[in-house]
């Protein structure tokens, strides 16, 4: 896709693609799902998609890896299926069902900003409280609980000191 000058900052496209996946899922299993900050879904705690991002100038491609029919083994984190969970849906019928709630919620957010797209990502997300570990891009690691997104759409941390750490780069992982 091609981002327009008006459109919301790019970085929030992750929340955006994670919202729409969500709900995508939703339709074909209405399981234990919640999304883990900024873009992946969990099932019952195991992976079962997640979407990277890769900005060139003023293009973003956004690519979606949903485990339907089977998930990856001996991997570090749990991961799962729709199939483990007796749904298996076609893949062209998820694939244009998915385009079809992405296009919403993109021009949700072009037309509306990040706040519909926030707080249906927080409605969905993990609960507050939930431990975390953040792994950052310098290789550090921060352990806190889940608080919240702040108005642009980063993790904001609680630390065990009681202060406020906001993340705006690094893999989460719940502990």
């Amino acid at each position: 896709m091609r981002l327009r000058p008006t459109d919301p900052p790019a970085a929030t496209l992750a929340l955006v693609a994670a919202v729409a996946v969500e709900e995508t899922v939703r339709l074909f299993l209405d399981g234990e799902l919640a999304l883990k900050w900024p873009n992946d879904l969990l099932l019952g705690g195991a992976k079962l998609a997640g979407i990277l991002l890769e900005r060139a100038d003023d293009a973003v491609v956004i690519g979606f890896g949903v485990n339907l029919a089977h998930h990856p083994q001996d991997v570090d984190r749990p991961a799962t299926s729709l199939a483990a969970h007796g749904a298996a849906p076609e893949p062209a019928l998820f694939l244009e069902t998915l385009a079809e709630i992405f296009a919403r919620w993109l021009a949700r957010w072009r037309g509306e900003g990040l706040a519909p797209v926030r707080e249906r990502w927080a409605a969905r997300a993990h609960p507050r409280g939930t431990a975390l570990t953040a792994r950052l891009p310098d290789g550090s690691e921060i352990d806190g609980l889940f608080e919240r997104l702040d108005a642009d759409g980063a993790l904001v941390l609680r630390l065990a000191a009681g202060t406020m750490r906001v993340i705006h780069a690094g893999d989460v992982f719940l502990i």
